[in-house]
């Protein structure tokens, strides 16, 4: 069953994620009080709507409360922000993720009932880091402060090995969730799973071990 999401506020953050939702082929609503954005963007989503959402009438008007997701993207406008993620929940919706400038503005955002936080610019700042100081990682997804999710191309000393000899687990505190090879993804290896050239290692672990991975 299709999920409903309306993305709150279209710049390049909102724009973007209310796009692939629908690419996704999800149902979503745009909002933004900017006229010539929805031109823009109403052809790529499945609603847009010119309005002002931090008026609550208007926000009411649209059904907010029928949503199973919103999205609040007005992160510059942190006053804006914080209402809209308090009337986003107080009207209803069942999950809200609202996008944060700092880390002031994200406890606010929590402590409104925001479901999730995000900061975009920061996380893409550390996955270009991350991408920056090792050729071998591919992608990089912080769970929490001290724990991430990586992409990882198999070490040369690595390849043609099982994870039984690898023994990643003991050798850097990480957890081996699952390999791609190629267009194919193996979830739940066992240790007797062979690393080939090329193959992808998708991680699990504290920072301070995958940061150790790939040092001599």
């Amino acid at each position: 069953m299709k999920k409903q999401f309306v993305v709150i506020g279209c710049g390049r953050f909102g724009s973007s994620v209310a796009m692939k939702l629908t690419e996704l082929g999800e149902e979503v609503m745009v909002v933004d009080k900017n006229e010539e954005i929805i031109q823009t963007i109403s052809e790529s989503v499945t609603y847009a709507v010119q309005a002002d959402a931090t008026d609550e009438q208007t926000i009411r008007s649209l059904g907010i409360r029928n949503f199973d997701v919103a999205v609040v993207t007005i992160g510059s406008d942190i006053q804006s922000s914080i209402l809209i993620t308090l009337m986003c929940k107080e009207l209803g919706v069942k999950y809200v993720i609202s996008k944060a400038q700092n880390e002031l503005h994200g406890k606010v955002l929590y402590k409104t009932g925001a479901d999730r936080v995000v900061f975009p610019e920061r996380e893409m700042g550390i996955k270009i880091a991350k991408n920056l100081v090792s050729d071998n990682i591919l992608d990089y997804i912080e769970l929490a402060p001290d724990y991430s999710i990586v992409e990882i191309v198999a070490l040369d000393h690595w390849i043609g090995k099982n994870l039984r000899q690898l023994n990643l687990r003991a050798r850097y505190g990480i957890n081996v969730m699952a390999i791609k090879q190629g267009f194919d993804i193996k979830v739940a290896v066992g240790p007797d799973e062979v690393v080939r050239e090329g193959d992808v290692l998708v991680v699990i672990g504290h920072n301070d071990d995958l940061n150790r991975i790939d040092k001599p």
